[in-house]
């Protein structure tokens, strides 16, 4: 099935460069410096969507306003900001209802985004590949088809005039929500034959005996440059939040000569809108059949032990809580010797994935966590069966061939699971 033309609604939502205004609410359950640091990363977002920001304003309040957030005199106080600083926009840090931000449209006069447009407007940006691209749209069509019923009043009375009740605005908006919910079908159908055709890949993968390991950790801890790094591989990385989104496998060979394959997948952030999260579950799967996840952290960022919570949070949402987990603080260049001593224990590993320190000492433990007890054996295979030892090789470890007369010889190393299906297939 083609797949139809992105919605006008859904282009970019920041112009570039555009001069923006952060706000942020402390909450009776924040601290200050927590809603500081939280602008601060709302700050590095806006700047990956194209936009500088020109000043932050913080409200102290114990909740948010149910009409406009903040306080109805703090957003008047705004609008005389951006006015003064000639902003183009206002950027809330946490996410709006729809009614809170048609509120604020119509009192402030300017563009006013959350923090979960920012993120989905990066995320439809750095998707390369087809279900990246499927995963956002239907996350972005979920956010606006929500605005789309907030605005049913408002857009009736403009069009349809004073005392319509059900004049064209109304039919608009309910067709509108009709191809929303058309579109949103269509991307379920897409992203499920692709979830499919990934399911046979994966299929492949368990017979081959190679057991499957997770990068999970909080965007731009530096999980794609630890993936190249222990591959040997080029894989794209860049010092960006988001720098990359699609899950990417690679085989890596471990210290005493077995392989694993390890997976890259999408980095996480505070505040991670729940729709993101919902659309990118398949691609998420990929850590659920993870035997281990390597946790990965940014060593020098002063706020870790907050990005530690939330990536833990997360996992256990997925139902990823379970497996075993490998806690690996990257970044180790950025550290000096004093730093570095903090992280000198026995349950953690200190690398830098950059310059190669730490990494062997880190495969050593992969290999110890999520290699099972293979055994030799040796088998003969005679030549009018040739054909099946293009499946031993995938089953197990050659690790010699020798020719004789009618036959050859092969001495496997494997598990005890694949040596049952290769006796089985030569038995056959």
């Amino acid at each position: 099935m083609a797949i139809a033309k992105r919605p006008v609604f859904f282009f970019c939502i920041i112009n570039p460069m555009e001069k923006v205004i952060l706000v942020g609410v402390q909450t009776k359950d924040k601290t200050r410096q927590d809603t500081e640091k939280s602008l601060d990363e709302l700050e590095s977002l806006c700047l990956t969507d194209g936009a500088r920001t020109i000043d932050k304003v913080i409200q102290k309040r114990d909740v948010p306003d149910s009409a406009y957030f903040i306080g109805h005199g703090k957003a008047l106080e705004i609008k005389e900001m951006l006015e003064n600083l000639k902003a183009d926009a206002v950027v809330f840090d946490d996410a709006l209802k729809p009614v809170q931000q048609r509120n604020l449209e119509k009192l402030i006069e300017k563009k006013v985004v959350d923090r979960t447009r920012i993120i989905l407007d990066i995320f439809a940006y750095r998707a390369r590949t087809k279900e990246g691209k499927l995963q956002v749209e239907r996350a972005e069509m979920t956010y606006h088809a929500a605005r789309l019923a907030s605005q049913g009043i408002h857009l009736d009375s403009q069009t349809g005039g004073i005392g319509t009740r059900r004049g064209p605005g109304e039919r608009k908006i309910e067709t509108d929500k009709r191809k929303i919910r058309d579109r949103i079908a269509e991307l379920d159908r897409e992203i499920e034959k692709i979830k499919e055709r990934r399911d046979i890949q994966r299929n492949l993968r368990d017979n081959s005996d190679l057991p499957e390991i997770a990068i999970a950790g909080y965007t731009n801890a530096g999980k794609s440059t630890l993936l190249a790094t222990l591959s040997k591989s080029k894989v794209y990385a860049d010092d960006k939040l988001f720098a990359t989104l699609d899950p990417l496998t690679r085989k890596i060979r471990l210290p005493g000569g077995r392989d694993v394959l390890l997976t890259d997948t999408v980095g996480f952030i505070n505040k991670l809108p729940h729709d993101l999260v919902a659309a990118f579950r398949s691609t998420m799967e990929e850590i659920l059949r993870a035997k281990c996840i390597l946790h990965v952290i940014d060593a020098s960022n002063p706020d870790r032990k907050k990005q530690i919570e939330t990536v833990l949070n997360v996992l256990k949402d997925i139902g990823a809580d379970n497996i075993p987990v490998i806690t690996v603080f990257n970044k180790a260049d950025k550290l000096d010797e004093q730093e570095k001593f903090i992280f000198n224990t026995h349950d953690v590993f200190l690398i830098s994935a950059k310059n190669s320190s730490g990494v062997e000492k880190l495969l050593t433990e992969i290999e110890k966590r999520v290699v099972p007890l293979h055994s030799e054996h040796k088998i003969k295979v005679s030549y009018e069966h040739q054909d099946k030892v293009g499946v031993i090789y995938k089953l197990a470890n050659v690790k010699s061939e020798k020719y004789n007369r009618k036959s050859t010889e092969l001495t496997v190393e494997c598990s005890d699971e694949n040596w049952e299906k290769i006796k089985n297939l030569i038995k056959d």
